[in-house]
């Protein structure tokens, strides 16, 4: 109950912190693009820990329909991840974010009921992308509209590589759990070719 309060309040301080910064941002004199870049990912750092702080108290992911997150044309996502070189962003993750085992743990511990538990993590932290990027679209466009277009554009291009790239990923992940289900393997089989989702 704890740690759910304390996430609650960390979300709540972080959705003031983005208002307050949106709401002067016209306000501001940005004369260097260095600046113009921190702002930027401060915003978006802000409002992907909104949702990120709420996922880990509460299985907000459960907003979306399970249909959601069925992957319905795996060929057209394979197309999409392998254009993109998302495999290079989860190399990234695998040797920074994602580089101790224990963690990695977390999302599968090489056993049978931890598909279910990769599946379920994979769909929280989609939840957790997918609404940020969102809401960073929409922001994004408001400061074209306010002629801040530099800011607009870079906050597109963190939000697209910071959130989007995320909610290919986990989706990628999801399309292989489902294909390996459709083909009966050993135990032992689905344990090798899970274990290289990372």
């Amino acid at each position: 109950m704890l740690k759910k309060t304390l996430l609650s309040l960390a979300s709540a301080f972080l959705i003031w912190q983005s208002y307050q910064l949106v709401s002067v941002i016209h306000q501001l004199e940005i004369n260097s693009w260095g600046l113009l870049l921190i702002i930027a990912w401060l915003i978006n750092l802000f409002i992907t820990g909104i949702v990120a702080f709420l996922g880990f108290a509460f299985p907000i992911h459960k907003l979306m329909p399970i249909s959601y997150y069925k992957i319905y044309q795996p060929t057209h996502l394979k197309k999409v991840y392998k254009a993109l070189r998302v495999s290079l962003f989860r190399q990234l993750l695998l040797a920074t974010l994602w580089k101790s085992k224990k963690q990695r743990k977390k999302y599968y511990n090489g056993s049978k009921n931890g598909i279910a538990n990769l599946k379920e993590q994979s769909m929280r932290s989609e939840f957790g992308h997918l609404i940020p990027f969102l809401v960073i679209c929409l922001l994004g466009c408001y400061f074209i509209t306010i002629d801040l277009v530099s800011m607009g554009i870079y906050s597109f291009v963190i939000n697209f590589i910071g959130n989007f790239y995320p909610i290919l990923l986990q989706r990628h992940h999801r399309m292989r759990i489902q294909l390996m289900s459709k083909v009966p393997k050993s135990i032992e089989e689905k344990k090798i070719e899970i274990q290289t989702l990372g």
